[in-house]
């Protein structure tokens, strides 16, 4: 592996060494506090972002044995002796500067993917039709920001013959920034589309800022057939005319003027045959796909390859074999007590090191588990490769590993000196003649391995096998929102998580897991029992209780748990409790009533609660909260700033009487964005961060997806009923479908005799009849290639959480809050 010693990393990141340690080597760029693997020879950026600055956490950093840094601000350099620190302008790129000289050291041709969708999946499948013939180094997942593709890049070592990465950029500017690290031969424009859209002023402009990763580049992929990428990339070729450049255009589509024409597509409901010209001659290509995207992915994998002097025979061959991508790691509840993380499509380096962060990121047991195939094509030699492997194994704590493949017992030794319990076999076969359940009980397994050894065989047996109606929760998603929110704060304001009712539905653990990973201040829990469920799964972060219960006092404070105090007789309560207990000093929040009239003190109880607080030492107020009665709804903004006044009159009386200053917090999710003179210190956020807000301009994505699947199918004739109280009596013959989701799974009856709908295949499938406790039938009469056991979706992409209450007359919470426990949930992280 290539090193670079640290005396040597000034001059390529035009830095200034401000303090001189023990000279070493670096092999690792690390860029987050919570990713601290390999310390001795890993180099800290200090990135700055809207709320996080990288600079705070250096000692922390320090402490864990990091000793290498690159800064932009000043520090005290002595409070961390020994240490590298290397002064620059920009610590993003000083990054990227080193990464674009690491780039500058290989020769390798490169391939370089951009535009607005596509281009994870024909990175993926390059490396699947191409990495008998090259040893490929390739983008982790989706790395293509201004700071993934430089951690991509950086992977590139001696053994690489090819590089494929991809690049995206969310505005003008960042892409010239790219081009230097990057620096491709090949260039691939899969698509123009709306995504990252609000950077840009206007289409021209967005594809104009893409084409700049392509100005070094001698070939570029392209659809000719879209009719603002041809103008475009004409222009821009023209230029580089101009300039000198000589950048051939490989352009396909149906056109006559597309270097690749394609002349005709049969499409099935599995496959489709693509027939096309490419150099006076015809040629043909059959993929096992028969969408859309999927046809435009395959055809830039197959004008590249035709780039790279494939043969007919090799691309032929290639193309049918290519397969579907699961590109995000899932989290599953398995057999004994497990969960699972299923990441099984595909085993690198790279990709295995970012499975093993997020296996570490789970707390919900003590144990991990991981379930590895062979690596193949690393572009390393086999034992640097085993050791690296074992190495991040030991890293990540995990306690027992499973190696599948010749080359795992090959070098079975590496593994087994690290202390680790270990099993190894041949081939999936051998492991799954040996499996027994009971080897599995209370951990956290990560399955990983190559497409070749079929792990999808492990998963079945490991995955708990319940319900077939699933909830979906894009983890992925929920840190967009909380970002989207927190880039919308003033910089000190602190933020409250809102996970009360099993976190509005999505779970308990694996959202309060993953907000904490994500530090955010506090959470807020309607009850005790929740706060000491998350307690016991290693939630550590501060928790409000909403609603505590004289019972429940022994498992708040045994728990460390902070109750709301709302009124004088649960005030009395609680203090009682803790002079009993001999406690002083317990954190307390101090809910006022500025209007909803639900809970909390008035103004005229302010006088009394002061007295109380100020004599009892066993009590110390951390903050004082109420809550917004209308934020979302401009007709009554006068009265949310009446409870503003309100609300401020009230800390102001309490922080004078106290003699402290204690956090005030009274912004809902509504608020944050339509009142930030609302937000005070801190902000409770809520539906927000699932993907529901009122404001239209904040974007946020959906968190949930609920599906099921296709019971039975029966043909129906007309005057026939559906369903119990024959509610729906046929006019016309009809074919129906019964899915697996009732009103027990928390599917509102409203919704039955032709209120809602479902989507099938992206058409909608009206219900008929009423709604059943277990089942609900729908119509599905002129929809082609229906089948029982086929998906259906009850609300996601397609079919929002927002307009399927809309038709059940109700809000999006208590359809989400209303899901059962019996339905099965699911969560994923998107690649």
């Amino acid at each position: 592996m290539k090193r670079y010693n640290i005396s040597d990393l000034a001059e390529a990141m035009h830095a200034t060494v401000v303090a001189q340690g023990a000279d070493g080597y670096v092999d690792h760029l690390l860029l987050d506090s919570r990713k601290i693997i390999f310390p001795s020879t890993s180099l800290f950026f200090a990135l700055k972002g809207p709320r996080r600055n990288g600079h705070a956490y250096i000692r922390e950093i320090y402490e864990r044995g990091v000793r290498n840094f690159v800064i932009d601000e000043n520090i005290d350099v002595a409070s961390i002796p020994g240490a590298n620190i290397f002064k620059v302008t920009d610590t993003l790129q000083a990054l990227q500067s080193l990464a674009a000289f690491h780039r500058g050291t290989f020769e390798i041709p490169v391939i370089g993917i951009t535009g607005s969708n596509g281009k994870t999946v024909v990175k993926e499948w390059l490396n699947q039709l191409l990495e008998e013939k090259w040893r490929i180094i390739r983008s982790p997942k989706s790395y293509n920001s201004q700071t993934g593709v430089p951690l991509s890049v950086w992977g590139i070592d001696t053994p690489h013959e090819l590089g494929i990465f991809e690049a995206g950029i969310s505005k003008s500017g960042e892409m010239a920034r790219l081009e230097p690290i990057i620096k491709p031969l090949i260039g691939i424009f899969t698509s123009i589309g709306e995504a990252h859209s609000e950077g840009f002023r206007d289409v021209q402009e967005k594809i104009s800022e893409k084409l700049k990763l392509f100005i070094h580049a001698n070939t570029l992929i392209y659809c000719s057939d879209t009719s603002a990428l041809q103008s475009e990339i004409g222009k821009f070729q023209h230029e580089l005319k101009e300039q000198g450049g000589g950048l051939v255009l490989f352009g396909w589509g149906r056109q006559a003027h597309a270097r690749l024409q394609v002349k005709s597509m049969d499409i099935s409901e599995m496959s489709t045959t693509i027939e096309a010209r490419y150099e006076n001659k015809n040629i043909s290509v059959t993929i096992p796909f028969s969408d859309e995207a999927s046809i435009a992915n395959a055809m830039s994998c197959w004008c590249t390859m035709l780039c790279l002097g494939c043969g007919d025979d090799f691309i032929s061959k290639g193309m049918k074999k290519l397969q579907p991508l699961a590109m995000r790691l899932e989290l599953k509840q398995a057999i004994n007590n497990c969960s699972l993380i299923n990441d099984s499509y595909s085993a690198d380096l790279s990709s295995l090191n970012i499975a093993l962060d997020f296996l570490l990121q789970q707390r919900q047991h003590p144990r991990r588990t991981v379930i590895l195939s062979d690596i193949l094509q690393s572009g390393r030699s086999p034992r640097e490769l085993y050791v690296a492997i074992a190495a991040s194994l030991l890293e990540r704590k995990v306690n027992r590993f499973f190696g599948i493949g010749p080359a795992m017992i090959l070098h079975r030794a590496l593994f087994e000196e690290q202390g680790m319990e270990c099993f190894f076999y041949p081939g999936t076969a051998e492991f799954l003649h040996d499996f027994h359940s009971h080897w599995f009980h209370d951990e956290t397994i990560l399955i990983k391995g190559a497409r070749v050894f079929e792990f999808e065989q492990i998963n079945a047996l490991l995955e708990q096998q319940v319900h077939q109606t699933v909830l979906e929760i894009d983890l992925s998603a929920l840190a967009h929102n909380l970002k989207t929110f927190q880039q919308r704060l003033h910089p000190q304001t602190r933020i409250m998580a809102m996970v009360k009712a099993f976190s509005y539905g999505s779970g308990s653990y694996e959202i309060a897991n993953l907000l904490q990973f994500h530090k955010v201040d506090w959470l807020g829990v309607a009850y005790a029992d929740e706060g000491v469920e998350l307690r016991k799964a290693g939630i550590a972060i501060p928790m409000m209780v909403m609603n505590p219960e004289q019972s429940s006092f022994t498992a708040i404070v045994d728990h460390g748990l902070e109750p709301e105090i709302f009124s004088f007789e649960l005030f009395n309560a609680f203090l009682l409790y803790l002079k009993q207990q001999g406690i002083t000093e317990y954190p307390v929040h101090i809910k006022l009533d500025t209007g909803m009239h639900r809970l909390g003190f008035e103004q005229h109880d302010l006088p009394s609660l002061l007295e109380k607080l100020k004599a009892a030492p066993e009590m110390r107020v951390v903050s004082v909260f109420s809550h917004l009665v209308a934020s979302e709804d401009p007709a009554e903004d006068e009265f949310t700033r009446a409870q503003g006044r309100l609300f401020r009159e009230a800390c102001d009386l309490l922080t004078n009487g106290l003699g402290y200053t204690f956090i005030r917090h009274m912004a809902n999710t509504a608020a944050i964005t339509r009142h930030p003179d609302l937000q005070f210190d801190m902000v409770r956020l809520g539906i927000g961060l699932y993907g529901i807000a009122q404001d239209e301009q904040v974007l946020l994505k959906e968190v949930s997806t609920l599906k099921t699947t296709v019971a039975q199918i029966k043909h129906v004739r007309a005057g026939d009923s559906v369903g119990y109280g024959r509610k729906a009596i046929l006019k016309k013959d009809a074919l129906i479908a019964t899915v697996r989701l009732g009103y027990a799974d928390g599917y509102p009856r409203k919704l039955g005799n032709g209120n809602g709908y479902v989507m099938m295949k992206n058409n909608k499938a009206p219900i008929v009849g009423n709604v059943c406790m277990d089942m609900t039938m729908v119509d599905i009469t002129g929809m082609d290639g229906i089948r029982e056991g086929d998906e259906v979706l009850i609300f996601g992409p397609g079919l929002s959480i927002a307009e399927l209450a809309r038709l059940a007359g109700t809000i999006p919470y208590e359809l989400m809050t209303g899901i059962s426990r019996r339905v099965r949930r699911v969560y994923f992280e998107e690649s």
